[in-house]
This record gives structure tokens, sequence and C-alpha cells, in this order.
């Protein structure tokens, strides 16, 4: 989330690029007479830039959906079936999930992924388990070790998210927060989480349909009674 694109990842925004963005996954209906659209088509619009790549934080929700195009043009497998694969099966899920598809199949890596609570905090024990379940590797533990201790703190502090989470980083599509040792935690719009703490082998999964999209004081709410569990069970 450090490439200098130019797209405003504005939730309320009734117009312009987030809204195109929307129309090319189907989230948001064509206008009468409107060309349909596709995520691929989409990318080819964002040619503007806002700064140079790898300077501040700057989330654009199109950079993780291109990054789903490129993991399956480089195995030639549908993203889809390679997280069931690699991933889902593996740690054990006990429910299929869904994935949000464009009108060609594209698939809306971003935040298109549909799943049950318990099947969530699965993930997050795989996680906290080093990426292993019952001694079989799932996920490398060097890619979790590097998540929990990089991060470019400054280019955070710099970024559009920092009011939300002061203090935190940002690696690999993973929030840190450090204020009780490292809490790897997904944050989703409309107050979707899912928190890891490894040390303490704590999961916390949670879903919500709260109103706005980004609320600071709710975000800050639910890591406060995070906290409270984290301090309790290190009591």
């Amino acid at each position: 989330m450090r490439a200098g694109v130019a797209f405003d990842e504005d939730y309320l925004a009734t117009s312009g690029a987030i809204i195109a963005y929307r129309k090319a996954v189907n989230w948001v209906p064509l206008d009468p007479g409107e060309a349909p659209s596709d995520l691929r088509s989409f990318y080819t619009a964002m040619t503007e830039r806002d700064g140079p790549h790898g300077g501040r934080f700057h989330y654009v929700s199109p950079n993780t959906d291109l990054l789903g195009w490129v993991i399956e043009r480089a195995t030639s497998r549908r993203y889809a079936d390679l997280i069931s694969e690699l991933i889902w099966r593996p740690m054990g899920a006990a429910r299929s999930a869904y994935i949000t598809v464009d009108r060609l199949g594209a698939p809306r890596s971003a935040g298109g992924i549909c799943a049950t609570l318990r099947d969530l905090a699965l993930v997050g024990q795989l996680i906290a388990n080093g990426g292993t379940r019952g001694g079989k590797e799932v996920l490398p533990r060097a890619w979790l070790d590097d998540i929990a201790a990089n991060g470019d703190r400054q280019a955070w502090s710099a970024g559009d998210f920092a009011p939300y989470l002061p203090g935190a980083r940002y690696r690999s599509k993973w929030y840190v927060d450090d204020s009780d040792g490292p809490l790897l935690f997904g944050l989703g719009i409309h107050g979707q989480y899912l928190f890891v703490d490894a040390e303490r082998q704590l999961v916390i999964a949670k879903v919500s349909s709260q109103d706005p999209p980004l609320d600071a004081a709710l975000i800050a709410s639910t890591l406060r009674a995070v906290s409270a569990v984290r301090r309790t069970l290190a009591g």
C-alpha cells in the first residue's frame, strides 16, 4: 500500500473512481445505457500518480485485486482454487467460502471473500500456531515473522489511515499494533476484524454491521477491548 497511484478510497463517495471500481465488480448497478465494465479494464484507467512509489501508506483496494491477478497469471490457476488448496482445506475449514468475481471471473481479492466466523477465526489460529496445523506447515514461518517484525512506521504516520490507528504498522496486508507486543490484525469496513496475538495464543474474530464504513471512535473502542483481554490473559 505504498504505490504512488492516484485513487481516493472514499467509501461514502457517490461519484468518481471508487464508484467506477464498484461497477467493475457489480457492487453498484450500471447507469442506463452504460457499458459493462470489469476489473482488468478498470486497472487500465488507473494511470495517474499522486506521489512516488514507496512513499507514504496509501490504502488502495485495487492494488490487492491486481495482486490477485498477478497470482493467477504466475500460477495459471484460479485465485479461489489456490486459496482452497493451499490454505482453506489444510487449515481445517468447516465450510466453503465464496469470493466476489467480476463479469469475466476475475476475483475481487481486496474484500470479496465471504466466510463463516469460525473459519475466519481458524485463519487466525493458523497464524497464531506459526503457520502450522497438525505438525504440517501451511504458511511459511519466515513470512509471518517478517510481518510481525517489519513495516515502515514513518510511511504509516504520513498515511491516510494514521488517524484511525495511531502508531501502527502495515506489512503484507496485515496491520500490526505494538502497544503490548505484536498484535497482527485484519480490518474491514463496517466493523470486521481478525486479531492474532501469537505470544498469548489469542485469536479474536469479530463481524459487524456498523453504519459508517470507518469510525475512529469505534475502532479505538474495539482495540481497547482487545487490549483488556490481552492484559487479563497476561495476568
